[in-house]
């Protein structure tokens, strides 16, 4: 069926909407794709919802390619199965909590492996039954703190999430790799760019877990890769590698000294580089960052010390990587209060030691290492504080920040960094949720064995959103043909009535073909028409106008910028040519 432009329940705008951020959010606002409900909640309108189902047809097409079967669970779900897994408490604050008319306690679903697993295990019980995958598509809820970029971050979002049930691991790294290359064929066949990179797996649990990045400037997700190798890596799942172990006996003595007005490492480095002997730079001391923690569902916070070399600064979605699920919060001056041993710009690691305070260091700082730290008292430092010696960490923590140049961590050349979207990610979820639930099939053997089980998800409406980041211009959007709302765009560029005719004829011979129309019938301006086209972002313009009188029309290819003459009467046949390939 044509869709007509007159009675298209469509509105476009010539201004950007005053709280969008990022190019995909203005540009599917103004195109009447999406609008605005509340922080992070969106309606799709007519083109955008044609566009997310689109991508939803992609996305069931190679998940049945590789055996899957989709099923659909509520979004609306009770709370014992996420307090089996103690996800109840885990997901703090991000988790839609709410009660029915009786007192009892529901969550809007921000993701399902309880309810994927409990089905398994309430329908399938014999070894003969697995592997098993399912999947399903599904809106999604999470109180983002801040949500923001329009469709890319938001608090109600579509997603694919599938599961994979196997009988041991062999059979999960199988299902893990048909996966791995379901969503490359995926990501190809939508037109977006993107990387896979090693990920961490958070609030999922697992072992094994990779990143789907959609490359763009705009993303919240910082990757590194290697200039000598294939390694890639979100940077929350970066792996320093540690220098080896120094000698403790040929160390100097630690040495206490009057570094009056030294609170920060600038400082302090100046003040030592001008009244010693030695010359030191920002690497050579010890930045001690104090932040408190508590586990989910506990009230009592903790405190943590965490030492970084001075020249690097923490990483706080490293530190909140690290630490999951802890939450992490920075010290108030009520905690320096109440903690006086706590002296600012000048913690040393003895105070926290003695103190009681868990203290966790850089992979960098390994003994043998010496440093210039807090001794612990205003205007003073140590230099010369010998780890293994002098001070003993409780551990190491990934959390300084990861920095171009660094080396990568599989030892073959630096690291470069990059930002991207998250499209996809996938996890080697082992038996986190079959032992919480006592999933087991009867073996060969006749005794147990207990599943083992893989998560793959893939944020199908930020997909729009990062299709559109990676697809427009300064005029619009240009979708790729795989996903656009329709495959041709007629304009009837002119008053004539047998332009227009002919351009009415031209679409309803493009319609029978099976190709998809869109025809923009108003009686506003040709500018009006083509601003609107460029906009919208359908791959190909045809313009039906003053040319017809040659017997000619201009077939445009919204995404090269491309325009040609074409006969009039060889325009359909060669708009279905272009369009099927």
């Amino acid at each position: 069926m044509i869709t007509r432009m007159s009675t298209l329940f469509l509105r476009t705008l010539r201004e950007d909407p005053a709280d969008a951020e990022v190019p995909s959010h203005k540009l599917l606002v103004r195109a009447g794709y999406v609008r605005r409900v509340a922080p992070g909640i969106y309606s799709w309108l007519p083109l955008g919802l044609r566009v997310l189902r689109r991508v939803e047809e992609v996305v069931r097409q190679e998940m049945a390619a590789i055996g899957a079967q989709e099923i659909h669970f509520p979004a609306l779900l009770p709370k014992e199965p996420y307090e089996a897994t103690n996800r109840w408490t885990e997901y703090g604050p991000n988790l839609f909590r709410l009660k029915d008319r009786k007192n009892a306690d529901y969550l809007l679903g921000p993701t399902h492996e309880e309810l994927f697993t409990l089905t398994v295990k309430g329908e399938y019980s014999s070894y003969k039954d697995y592997p098993v995958m399912l999947y399903q598509i599904q809106t999604k809820y999470r109180d983002e703190e801040r949500p923001r970029a329009g469709i890319l971050r938001g608090r109600e979002f579509v997603m694919k999430d599938s599961y994979s049930f196997d009988l041991d691991d062999e059979g999960l790294s199988e299902s893990y790799q048909r996966h791995r290359e379901a969503y490359v064929k995926l990501f190809d066949r939508v037109g977006l760019r993107y990387v896979i990179v090693a990920a961490t797996s958070g609030a999922m649990g697992g072992s094994a877990s990779e990143e789907f990045l959609a490359e763009s400037e705009t993303g919240e997700d910082t990757f590194v890769r290697s200039t000598g190798s294939d390694y890639a890596a979100n940077v929350e799942a970066v792996i320093t590698p540690a220098p080896p172990a120094e000698s403790v006996e040929d160390k100097p003595a630690a040495e206490v000294h009057h570094t009056p007005g030294t609170p920060t490492i600038e400082t302090l480095v100046d003040f030592l580089n001008a009244n010693t002997d030695r010359k030191f730079t920002a690497a050579d001391t010890l930045k001690n960052v104090l932040v408190k923690t508590r586990r989910p569902g506990e009230q009592e916070w903790e405190l943590l010390g965490i030492g970084v070399p001075g020249d690097r600064e923490v990483d706080v979605k490293r530190l909140e990587a690290s630490l999951e699920p802890a939450e992490v919060a920075l010290l108030e001056e009520s905690d320096f209060a109440a903690n006086p041993f706590l002296v600012k710009g000048y913690i040393g690691p003895k105070s926290l030691q003695d103190n009681g305070v868990r203290y966790l260091v850089d992979p960098r700082v390994v003994t043998g290492t010496a440093w210039v730290t807090g001794a612990d008292k205003t205007d003073h430092h140590v230099v010369d504080l010998v780890c293994g010696r002098d001070f003993t960490p409780d551990g190491t923590i990934e959390a300084a920040e990861v920095r171009e140049g660094d080396p990568s961590p599989d030892g073959h050349g630096t690291l470069v960094a990059a930002r991207g979207i998250e499209i996809g990610h996938i996890f080697q979820l082992g038996r986190k949720y079959s032992d919480a639930f006592g999933l087991d099939a009867l073996g060969q053997d006749g005794k147990p064995k207990r599943i083992t089980m893989g998560s793959y998800g893939v944020g199908v409406s930020r997909l729009v959103g990062a299709i559109a980041e990676q697809n427009h211009d300064d005029m619009g959007l240009a979708w790729p043909r795989e996903v656009a709302p329709a495959d041709v765009h007629v304009v009837i560029a002119g008053k004539d009535e047998t332009v227009r005719n002919r351009a009415e004829e031209m679409a309803a011979e493009l319609d029978a073909a099976g190709v998809q129309v869109v025809l923009d019938d108003r009686t506003v301006s040709p500018g009006v028409k083509f601003a609107d086209a460029e906009l919208v972002g359908i791959p190909t313009i045809l313009v039906v106008g003053k040319g017809l009188a040659n017997g000619v029309v201009e077939v445009r290819d919204r995404v090269s910028g491309e325009r040609a003459e074409v006969a009039a009467d060889e325009a359909v046949s060669h708009l279905v040519g272009v369009v099927r390939g």
